[in-house]
């Protein structure tokens, strides 16, 4: 299955020179945990809740003063819209991450990935598959 068919398209974005408290104000009002650094439409970075606690309220920063390209992970990750899930998984396990920017073949973003997507997917399937093995049981 395409991930363009599993990915969230409604994601939060900021720009680098947004400050960190409006970041952490956005992710509260829009209840994620991370927001995606663009340039244009063009992912360059991820700040995450985790970012917010260990770069900025740990290290004692000032969250109005500090912008989200300071904090960001640049090292960005992410996965073609065309890609299957399993890939998505494969990425996230190999780099300790569990959210994947979704980008179409400009490198536009068009949407975000996170475990917990994949996770509710795997649920599903085992439960059609559940539903099925109880379908096939010999009634006593």
């Amino acid at each position: 299955m395409p991930i363009e068919n599993l990915a969230r398209s409604d994601v939060v974005t900021a720009r680098e020179n947004e400050s960190v408290q409006e970041l952490a104000k956005r992710m509260d009002e829009s209840k994620v945990g991370s927001i995606v650094i663009t340039d244009g439409n063009e992912p360059i970075g991820i700040v995450t809740d985790r970012d917010l606690a260990l770069r900025v309220i740990g290290d004692g920063t000032d969250p109005a003063s500090t912008t989200a390209g300071e904090v960001m992970t640049d090292s960005l990750k992410t996965v073609d819209e065309t890609d299957g899930f399993y890939r998505a998984t494969e990425l996230m396990s190999e780099h300790g991450i569990r959210r994947l920017p979704v980008c179409n073949e400009n490198n536009e973003l068009v949407g975000i990935i996170t475990s917990d997507d994949l996770t509710e997917l795997l649920a599903e399937e085992q439960m059609q598959l559940s539903d099925v093995i109880q379908a096939q049981r010999p009634a006593y």
